[in-house]
C-alpha cells in the first residue's frame, strides 16, 4: 500500500525542513512495521514570495519521494489542496498543513480506520483552550452558522484528513470553481470515522487565516453549499411586505379618524428599515450571481508553472 501526503504550503520556508524531518522519519518508521510499502510527500507551492519554493527544491533533488508543485500564482489554500489530491498516486492520501499545528503522529491511527472501512477519516482536535477568547468564540459562531445555514460539517476539523482511492477518485468528479473542502468531503455519503487530537502550537511563522479570510472562508462555505440566505431573504421580505400592508392601513385609518401626527419618524424609519433591508437582501443576490458567473466562466482552479519527480503514471489533471 503507497500513501501520499499532501502538504499546501504557502510563505513557510521557516518550518518546511522541520516538517520534511518528522514526515522522513515518520513514514519510514511505517515502512520498517509494514504498514504502507511505499509513500510520497507532495507539496503545494501556493505562490510563496519568501524561500519556499527553493527550499522544496531542494528537498525535491536530495529525496525523489518528495514531490513539489508550483503555482504560477498565489490561488489560495484550497486550490493547493485540490491539486496535491489530484495528482496523489497512493491508495490512500492524507492532507496535513505545513505548520505542524496538527501532529502527523495520528497517520498510523488513520490508516488503520481507514482498512477498518472508513474511507475518509477526519483529524479533529480535542479542544480550543491554546486558542484566544476571540478565536473560540468566532470558531463556535462559525460551526453554529453553518450548521443553521444547512451546511454538513464536522465540527472542530480543519482540513487533516485522509482519503481513500475511492474517495480521492470521487473527489476528482468535481467540478466546481468555488471549493469549500470542509463541506465537499462530508457531502459525499462515504462512511467515515473521526480520530481526535490535541493541537499543537505552530513550530515557526504566522497564521496565514486572518480574521478578514477567515470571514471570507466562512462566507465561502455558506454560499458554496446552501441556499438557506436566498429563503431567508424571501421569508423576511414577505414579513416586510406584510407589516408595510399594515402601516399602509394604519397610515389610512388614522387620516381618516383625523388623529395621525405629522413627523419625519413616520416617514424616515420606514424608509430606513425597507432600504437597509432591500440593500442586505441585494447583497446576499449578488454573492450567489456572483459564483454562477465564475462557475460559468469556469476559469482553472489553479495553474501550475512547474512539477518535480513526477512521472507520466503519476495520477492528476490540471483543472
Amino acid at each position: 500500500m503507497k500513501l501520499s501526503v499532501v502538504i499546501p504550503c504557502f510563505n513557510e520556508e521557516q518550518v518546511i525542513d522541520e516538517v520534511y524531518r518528522r514526515l522522513d522519519t515518520l513514514l519510514k518508521s511505517y515502512m520498517e512495521k509494514a504498514i504502507i510499502d511505499d509513500y510520497e510527500v507532495i507539496c503545494v507551492d501556493d505562490g510563496s514570495t519568501d524561500g519556499t519554493l527553493a527550499a522544496l527544491k531542494r528537498l525535491a533533488a536530495a529525496d525523489k519521494r518528495v514531490k513539489t508543485i508550483s503555482f504560477s500564482g498565489n490561488f489560495g489554500h484550497q486550490p493547493a489542496l485540490t491539486a496535491g489530491l489530484y495528482h496523489a498516486g497512493g491508495d490512500m492520501a492524507v492532507s496535513l498543513d505545513a505548520d505542524l499545528q496538527d501532529p502527523p503522529e495520528i497517520i498510523e491511527e488513520m490508516i488503520k480506520r481507514c482498512e477498518g472501512g472508513a474511507d475518509i477519516v477526519y483529524g479533529v482536535r480535542d479542544n480550543r483552550q491554546e486558542d484566544t477568547f476571540f478565536k473560540r468564540i468566532t470558531a463556535l459562531a462559525f460551526y453554529k452558522i453553518m450548521t443553521l445555514m444547512g451546511v454538513n460539517l464536522i465540527y472542530n476539523h480543519a482540513d487533516y484528513r485522509l482519503l481513500s482511492r475511492a474517495a480521492l477518485d470521487a473527489f476528482q468528479r468535481y467540478g466546481e470553481v468555488n471549493r469549500f473542502l470542509r463541506g465537499m468531503f462530508p457531502s459525499m455519503g462515504f462512511k467515515h470515522s473521526i480520530v481526535t487530537y490535541k493541537r499543537e502550537k505552530r513550530f515557526a511563522g504566522t497564521t496565514k487565516y486572518p480574521l478578514r479570510k477567515m470571514v471570507s472562508f466562512a462566507v465561502e462555505g455558506i454560499t458554496s453549499f446552501s441556499n438557506f440566505p436566498l429563503r431567508l431573504a424571501f421569508v423576511l421580505g414577505f414579513v416586510n411586505f406584510i407589516a408595510a400592508v399594515m402601516l399602509g392601513l394604519w397610515t389610512i385609518v388614522s387620516k381618516l379618524k383625523g388623529i395621525s401626527v405629522p413627523g419625519w419618524a413616520s416617514i424616515v424609519l420606514p424608509i430606513y428599515l425597507f432600504g437597509g433591508i432591500q440593500l442586505m437582501f441585494i447583497g446576499i443576490l449578488s454573492e450567489y450571481v456572483g459564483k454562477i458567473y465564475m462557475e460559468v466562466k469556469h476559469r482553472p482552479v489553479f495553474i501550475i508553472r512547474e512539477m518535480y519527480n513526477f512521472h507520466d503514471k503519476d495520477h492528476g489533471s490540471n483543472p
